[in-house]
């Protein structure tokens, strides 16, 4: 069970808004037990495939005694299998994914609004990894989390069982538990715990050691803020794509990232170990802009080249609302193409 005071990451408005909406996968699964995605192996189900003629040995159940009676040629009916989906979520947790400028009131009810805490990235990615589960595990889908900084520090295993929900909190609640040291840094003290940011993002590593993991084609579902160089992304991106894994890319962003709406010179701590820098915003507003759309632009762009669904969410947006347009749209365009 995870802790009593664990943010609520899944309110019940998000609930309420994503209730209508099935998370379907865009390729062909291959799956172990019936569900709503179609499977390359062919058998006995509700969805027809095609004819194929009769050859002695085959199973006479499946003839179809009404083109029989037309061509007076035996053909059997076959059918495809609707099968389950695997979902790997894969949630930043690293440092940079700690910053937030908003009250957890403007993005979801949670308890956490109720004691004023801000709401981070971070809170936001597992809101939004607990909103996915929950639409695979209502699928009888199975679903896992792996949260990663320079490398994945958990994961919960592959299950669409009945108490899997507990151990999908579990893990998104105790991001805590991956901080790591600063080099030098004592252990020792009176609050040993003080001080120590989590690790740094290194994506490399991360896409190296999920796309291991995965035994078979699965849907890939990427949170983070991706603050790491284009390139890295490109080949991650491209390794999954490689393995025919689908992939669903969430860059979560903070409005003051977005806008950069500081005006007086400040001091600015880097949340993975770089250090402070005293600036002046207002001098560097237009470059810092220019600089994040470019690379949000690069990111979009190396998506939708792989033919992978990207969205840009902003932690000031309600999660329900932003999360069933996108799945309804994406439900829409697989639909089209089936």
């Amino acid at each position: 069970m995870p802790p009593t005071d664990a943010p609520n990451y899944l309110d019940p408005r998000t609930l309420a808004a994503i209730g209508p909406i099935d998370l379907r996968a865009r390729m062909i699964v291959e799956g172990m037990m019936t569900g709503m995605h179609r499977s390359p192996m062919e058998g006995v189900s509700v969805e027809f495939a095609q004819h194929r003629q009769y050859t002695p040995g085959d199973d006479t159940r499946f003839l179809d005694w009404k083109v029989y009676g037309k061509t007076d040629k035996l053909y059997l009916k076959q059918y495809q299998k609707e099968t389950n989906l695997d979902m790997v979520v894969l949630v930043d947790a690293s440092g940079s994914m700690r910053y937030g400028s908003t009250r957890g009131t403007v993005a979801t009810g949670s308890k956490r609004a109720v004691s004023g805490m801000s709401w981070s990235k971070y809170d936001h990615a597992a809101s939004l990894a607990a909103a996915m589960c929950h639409l695979a595990l209502r699928q009888q889908d199975r679903a896992s989390v792996v949260l990663f900084t320079d490398e994945i520090k958990t994961a919960t295993r592959l299950s669409n069982s009945h108490d899997h929900w507990r151990t999908i909190v579990s893990a998104l609640s105790s991001a805590e538990s991956l901080e790591v040291s600063e080099p030098g840094e004592s252990s020792s003290g009176d609050n040993p715990g003080a001080g120590r940011p989590p690790g740094r993002t290194d994506l490399s590593r991360m896409f190296d050691q999920a796309v291991a993991r995965l035994n078979r084609r699965s849907l890939v579902v990427l949170i983070s803020d991706l603050f790491d160089d284009i390139q890295t992304i490109e080949r991650g991106l491209a390794m999954f794509k490689f393995r025919r894994h689908d992939v669903i890319v969430l860059q979560t962003l903070d409005p003051a990232e977005l806008d950069f709406p500081f005006r007086s010179p400040s001091q600015f701590l880097g949340l993975e170990a770089e250090g402070r820098l005293n600036l002046d915003p207002q001098a560097l507003r237009s470059s810092y802009l220019e600089a994040l759309q470019s690379h949000l632009d690069q990111v979009e762009q190396v998506a939708r080249r792989f033919r992978f669904d990207y969205v840009l969410l902003n932690t000031s947006d309600p999660l329900g609302p932003a999360l069933s347009h996108f799945m309804a749209r994406r439900d829409a365009g697989i639909g089209k193409k089936r």
